[in-house]
């Protein structure tokens, strides 16, 4: 565990140490989707990390899948980003914000324009979605014209420039878990038979080109991106060719320098080490409920950079100072992972602290 305490450079950042605070929704933000009162604190005191990632932050209407997500494209959200960030600078932090966009996990209720969700291909994801009325199957999207490819391509840019302008370090692009750029990639969720659907150069055309916009933006120095090769949720289904993919795609991002890819490792390992080998830039992996007496053994092995954690962080503010002391570490409640206050999101106990009762 002792490398991952080492300083890394990570884009134009000098970073204190290797942890990640991966990014997690908790559904706090105000109905216009500008980040809730406590999010400056709640980010603020886990500045201790190498690095934080915030949660989704949608990066249009279009892109809102849940209720009381952040989005990052309007004044409003721009200054309520500025408080966060601000928060965690303060504190000698660094923040990366996650930008998100749903595609067909959405729901009308949901999104501020209440119109139906939009994807590659209008197949639903045959999923409930938790709505302010309960419940609901999520409805068939409607399928991107080619021109709305590219306006959504410009509206990631475009965030991306926002974030900026709240003070973010950079951007994380959302590539994983089901939402719209895992779609273009899975043949489970498009269907298209223009240039963004059919081959593999063809699905994975529509990662690239945000990329390369927010690349030409902001800078590739302040230009991430998340991937989750393999995982099979919400409908998501990449096939067989689905490593040749990703080795692909990882090989063309490469020429970008992106300043790091995010792999949320679902045990393929010879393809992580695939892209371990693609990849020249910095590597930060995700392995979701690792151990704690594994915590650093990909950095120690030169597998990746950086490793991510997500209720780790969540749970333990002071998470640097309990792993280097060998302290207990808080347990997560998952009963406030979504929505609520401050309960379970910024009253998580320090060392020496009294927990909240």
């Amino acid at each position: 565990m002792k490398s991952l305490f080492s300083p890394v450079r990570v884009g134009g950042l000098e970073l204190p140490n290797r942890l990640v605070m991966a990014p997690m929704t908790r559904s706090r933000a105000a109905a216009n989707g500008t980040p809730g009162s406590l999010a400056a604190d709640y980010y603020a005191q886990r500045a201790g990390v190498g690095l934080i990632v915030t949660e989704g932050t949608q990066p249009s209407d279009d892109g809102q899948g849940y209720m009381t997500t952040p989005g990052i494209y309007t004044p409003a959200h721009v200054a309520g980003w500025r408080k966060v960030t601000d928060a965690v600078h303060g504190k000698g932090g660094h923040i990366f914000i996650q930008l998100m966009h749903a595609g067909r996990m959405s729901h009308p209720d949901n999104t501020p324009h209440h119109r139906q969700g939009v994807a590659p291909s209008a197949i639903a994801p045959d999923t409930p979605m938790f709505t302010a009325t309960g419940m609901q199957d999520i409805p068939q999207p409607r399928s991107l014209t080619t021109d709305e490819v590219r306006r959504t391509v410009a509206d990631f840019r475009d965030a991306a420039r926002c974030a900026i302008a709240a003070g973010a370090d950079g951007v994380e692009i959302h590539g994983a878990n089901g939402y719209l750029v895992q779609q273009f990639i899975a043949p489970s969720a498009n269907t298209r038979t223009d240039a963004y659907g059919g081959s593999i150069e063809n699905r994975a055309r529509f990662a690239i080109e945000v990329a390369a916009a927010i690349a030409g933006e902001i800078g590739a120095d302040k230009t991430a991106i998340r991937l989750s090769p393999g995982i099979t949720m919400w409908g998501i289904d990449e096939g067989v060719e689905g490593p040749d993919l990703y080795r692909h795609l990882v090989t063309e991002l490469d020429k970008l320098s992106l300043a790091y890819l995010h792999i949320m490792h679902q045990g393929d390992d010879r393809l992580l080490a695939d892209l371990r080998k693609l990849w020249r830039g910095r590597l930060i992996v995700n392995r979701p409920g690792r151990p704690r007496d594994l915590i650093g053994a990909d950095v120690a092995a030169g597998l990746a950079d950086m490793e991510a954690y997500g209720q780790m962080v969540l749970a333990n503010p002071d998470v640097m100072a309990r792993l280097k002391s060998g302290a207990p570490l808080n347990e997560a409640d998952r009963t406030t992972f979504f929505g609520g206050d401050a309960r379970g999101y910024t009253d998580y106990p320090a060392l020496g602290a009294t927990a909240a009762v």
